[in-house]
């Protein structure tokens, strides 16, 4: 969509002025809703709040017969045309120039996609196979909205594990997975191994300081402190953490770049990928075609490990061995409330807890942190954060081992449990099992 606007070919009627696409992204089919395009990009809550202004006044100057006549006019307008033959064909081509223009550079590698039923089945038939990459095994190509295989979202675990299962069972280089709209994205190695969240951040991050030594690579809030070291102490670059939302990584990564840092990915741990090469586009197809360029540069310069080319750039990554994610959900209709809204009682919470946390000696906080309360101790660190549209307090916990976690489970209990409207069962129930 975002693409059309760029290109030129009157063809295909384009650049066009503006695009419209209609998704539920990886929510249920009844969850549609439009994502609106121009060549400066995906338009945000301002546009759309303009453009729903405009349209109702529109609206209401309209009369019965003029609206009939723009309907008439509308209709007759219409051309279709196959603008994705257009989108694939430049995919295609960046994999053939990062390879030195050879025809067929994944000649022979075996690469699986997994679309999970959602629009991302073209990435199969219209980019890897005239790459000359074999794609038998591939599932879940074809287009339907009631996801009747697995939801397509590649922080999901049943989906992550079709598509681990889809590269061992056929004996795959790699393997590939998009959220609905392809957005997002993350991979499978040969042995199995996942590529997202973290891992895929880190992958991306070594690909990108290799053309861009010394970038700011800027990510969402939940990124592991392994990552910063992995980032900052081995790659060499800057590691930016900022608030969870991928336009808010995107539009952050754009300011640093206006006050002269330079920084060429913006990326969150969902899998919504950006790069300043491509117009900061959160596009999760041209994030996979990165990952090709290395397997096809590696094989034009003499290599032919398959997958491993990856894997390797990102041994050194430190992972927590305990990675806990628990949604505190605040009561609306609790007294404790007051009358007031869910986000200044969420923000109280947060105000407390960063009160206990500044006075406890085995905590610290970290020193830049755009969002909720984050500190470290015990070896791990935790984040709790107010979501971005519901009335739920989000707790991420990562701790090298179970005993780490609970401890720091146990600070954030101490501060959520003076404000009754919080449901903590959920971080009661882990502190008491683990």
């Amino acid at each position: 969509m975002f693409n059309s606007t760029i290109t030129e070919d009157d063809k295909f009627s384009c650049p066009v002025d503006g695009s419209i696409m209609i998704t539920a992204s990886h929510l249920p089919y009844n969850r549609n809703g439009f994502k609106f395009f121009t060549n400066a990009g995906g338009l945000g809550k301002a546009d759309i709040k303009d453009i729903l202004e405009l349209a109702a006044n529109i609206y209401n100057n309209f009369t019965v017969e003029s609206m009939k006549d723009a309907e008439r006019k509308a209709a007759s307008s219409v051309k279709r045309v196959d603008y994705m033959d257009i989108y694939t064909s430049d995919l295609v081509a960046a994999v053939r120039k990062a390879a030195g223009n050879i025809e067929k550079p994944l000649d022979g590698f075996h690469i699986v996609v997994d679309a999970g039923n959602g629009a991302g089945g073209f990435f199969a038939a219209k980019v890897l196979e005239p790459l000359g990459a074999i794609t038998t095994g591939s599932q879940f190509l074809e287009p339907d909205g009631l996801f009747p295989n697995h939801i397509p979202n590649p922080e999901d675990k049943a989906a992550m594990k079709a598509i681990t299962q889809a590269v061992l069972d056929n004996k795959a280089d790699l393997g590939i997975i998009f959220d609905t709209d392809v957005d997002r994205s993350a991979a499978v190695d040969s042995t199995g191994r996942e590529l997202n969240r973290n891992r895929l951040i880190a992958l991306m991050s070594a690909i990108v300081l290799e053309d861009h030594p010394g970038t700011t690579i800027v990510t969402d809030s939940v990124t592991s402190d392994g990552l910063t070291a992995f980032i900052e102490g081995k790659l060499g670059g800057k590691h930016h953490r900022f608030k969870r939302g991928y336009r808010n990584v995107i539009d952050e990564a754009i300011r640093l770049n206006s006050i002269g840092e330079e920084s060429h990915l913006a990326i969150e741990t969902s899998g919504h990928g950006a790069l300043k090469e491509n117009h900061w586009l959160d596009d999760g197809a041209y994030l996979m075609v990165k990952l090709l360029n290395k397997l096809a540069s590696a094989r034009a310069l003499g290599g032919s490990g398959g997958s491993k080319v990856l894997t390797e750039l990102v041994e050194g990554l430190e992972e927590p061995a305990v990675v806990v994610e628990l949604r505190l959900k605040i009561d609306q209709s609790h007294p404790d409330l007051k009358g007031g809204s869910f986000r200044e009682y969420g923000e109280a919470v947060l105000k407390h807890l960063d009160n206990i946390t500044e006075s406890n000696p085995k905590l610290q906080k970290a020193p830049v942190n755009y969002e909720g309360v984050r500190a470290s101790g015990y070896g791990g660190w935790f984040l709790l954060r107010l979501s971005l549209h519901d009335p739920v307090l989000p707790l991420n916990i990562e701790a090298p081992s179970d005993e780490d976690a609970v401890k720091l489970g146990l600070a954030v209990l101490a501060a959520a449990n003076e404000f009754p409207a919080l449901d903590t069962s959920a971080l009661d129930k882990y502190v008491r099992v683990s």
